[in-house]
């Protein structure tokens, strides 16, 4: 068994969803680790080591100096050879000085190459103070005849300048990420209108789509612009398949159900009932098979719309209650959201006594929920329930006839084809079943 590597759940979290984000995290992350890198080096090179060999330079002259004042007779010999070295060397130097603080900025990252190497070349070397802003370094060294204050200015032990090239790096860095992000986006661009008219077809719409961008996303783009001709032209021929079946099939049944309505045959009566269910199997299988193909998607008020199907069922002899109803507006396939209501609410009318329809408007889902207070359907089979042609608890009583096992199956591919889903579960209110269809806003 593979294990999962330690903090995977946790990089999954922080990684961007979305291609584009994920795309310009690949972009961003190499040139900041490589930035960083280089800074680094950069800046171990040019403060440390070029500050070291700056203040090695001085250091050793004015170590020096300070071996000439130590051998000085008196003070007055050795002040007589600091003023010959202090202009030569570029510094200042009072001898006797006054007290020298310690002091360094932590940001002052060269100073401490400053200091270190100071202690090297001077031995006697007291406190050194490090002037904010980087301007002057001023050190106390103990002499014979006492404290020897230097006061350097900052350039002489410390490289000039060297924001500079930093400034350059982020400068050009951020130039070659705004030009890399700009190609980025006009390739991740073809990718995501390629997955928007995916999406757009799978819930019924097509929209148009042109491929482009590189030879693989075009060949992409062309393979699904292929593929959905295909199925397009596949739900024309079953269309016109299913137009030319329904007509045949009613032909021959109404001349079955005119001839027996007038047979004098005691046997008619049974007859015309079989004729009748076969009339509402055939009109429930071509309302499967059809699936609303060739139908548009529109933008409609869904709450609107569930009541057109209660007041239809309440015409229709049916105790339809309606709930709470949100109204919102959702682009969709109303004759295929309408048919699939009402077989929820036939359903619920069928096996119970009263039924209720709600709508629910969320952030991103519209639900609407059909309740009833019959048996229900027990969580094992409530699957196997939504699948064409399958009946549950045959010998449970009906009020209104005889299913064909469609109703559900309807609904759930009427759903499936917004790009939602059915929710089967008990109600609450009711105790019996409960139906959602779940659409996408």
């Amino acid at each position: 068994m593979r294990l999962p590597l330690p903090g995977t759940n946790v990089l999954k979290r922080l990684t961007p969803r979305g291609l584009y984000g994920r795309a310009v995290l690949i972009l961003l992350l190499p040139v900041v680790t490589v930035q960083l890198a280089v800074g680094a080096a950069f800046i171990q090179r040019y403060y440390a080591d070029v500050t070291t060999q700056m203040t090695g330079n001085l250091a050793r002259p004015l170590a020096a100096v300070v071996a000439l004042v130590d051998e000085a007779p008196d003070l007055a010999a050795a002040r007589e050879i600091l003023a010959q070295a202090a202009p030569a060397l570029g510094v200042e130097m009072r001898l006797p000085g006054p007290d020298v603080p310690a002091f360094r900025e932590w940001i002052d990252f060269s100073g401490r190459s400053v200091v270190t190497t100071l202690e090297r070349f001077l031995p006697g070397l007291g406190d050194v103070y490090l002037a904010p802003g980087q301007r002057v370094v001023r050190a106390e060294v103990a002499t014979v005849h006492g404290r020897l204050v230097v006061q350097v200015p900052r350039r002489l032990v410390t490289a000039r300048n060297p924001h500079q090239l930093l400034v350059i790096m982020v400068f050009a860095s951020v130039v070659l990420t705004a030009i890399a992000f700009l190609f980025l986006r006009n390739q991740v661009r073809p990718v995501q209108e390629l997955a928007r008219a995916a999406t757009a077809f799978g819930r019924g719409q097509a929209v148009p789509y042109k491929p482009s961008g590189a030879t693989e996303m075009r060949q992409a783009g062309q393979s699904f612009l292929d593929m959905r001709a295909r199925i397009e032209r596949a739900q024309q021929q079953r269309t016109i398949m299913l137009s030319g079946v329904g007509h045949d099939l009613r032909t021959p049944l109404t001349r079955m159900r005119l001839a027996l309505e007038m047979s004098q045959d005691p046997e008619a009566p049974a007859l015309l009932a079989d004729v009748a269910e076969m009339e509402t199997m055939t009109q429930a299988f071509l309302d499967f098979a059809r699936a609303d193909a060739g139908e548009g998607a529109e933008t409609v008020e869904i709450g609107a719309l569930a009541r057109e199907v209660v007041e239809g069922a309440r015409r229709a002899g049916r105790a339809v209650e309606e709930g709470e109803i949100d109204d919102v507006s959702a682009t969709v396939r109303p004759g295929a959201i309408r048919r699939a209501l009402d077989n929820l609410v036939s359903n619920g009318a069928r096996y119970g006594r009263r039924v209720m329809v709600t709508v629910r408007a969320g952030e991103r889902s519209v639900v609407l929920q059909v309740e009833d207070d019959g048996p229900g359907i027990p969580e094992a089979e409530r699957e196997a329930a939504m699948a064409p042609f399958v009946r549950l608890n045959h010998a449970r009583p009906r009020d209104g006839g005889a299913g064909v096992g469609l109703g559900l199956a309807i609904a759930r591919d009427a759903a499936r084809a917004h790009g939602g889903t059915l929710r089967l579960g008990t109600s609450e209110a009711l105790g019996g079943l409960r139906a959602e269809i779940v659409l996408p806003r």
